[in-house]
């Protein structure tokens, strides 16, 4: 069983930055896909932002240029650094994780609001 907490959301002015981090339990951390979602109030939830186990990345069009997502695979983290933030960026933010051992798994975090005030 895998276990994914986020921190670092909060409140920010637009403008602003924030560092979300994800902190995973287990072992099959290293041999996975990372990855942030985001789901503002009333709209389906969106990728923001994912990084395989090569390192490759891959961002939602709207980030691009401010968002960059990282991994340190000793201390089974994952992070999203997020630069000049606006106010369409305020919604919760998941981390996600999945792979295929060759069964396939993915997990979800419990959330971090984001609010970003104009």
């Amino acid at each position: 069983q895998v276990q994914l907490v986020e921190s670092g959301g909060g409140l920010v002015q637009a403008g602003g930055s924030l560092r979300l981090s994800c902190a995973a339990s287990g072992s099959i951390f290293s041999i996975s896909t990372l990855g942030w979602y985001r789901q503002a109030p009333g709209k389906q939830r969106e990728l923001v932002a994912d990084i395989t186990r090569d390192g490759w990345t891959n961002y939602a069009d709207s980030v691009k240029g401010r968002f960059t997502i990282s991994r340190d695979n000793a201390k089974n983290t994952v992070y999203l650094q997020m630069n000049s933030l606006k106010p369409e960026d305020t919604a919760v933010y998941y981390c996600h994780l999945n792979g295929r051992l060759p069964a396939a798994y993915y997990y979800w975090g419990q959330g971090t609001q984001i609010t970003v005030s104009a």
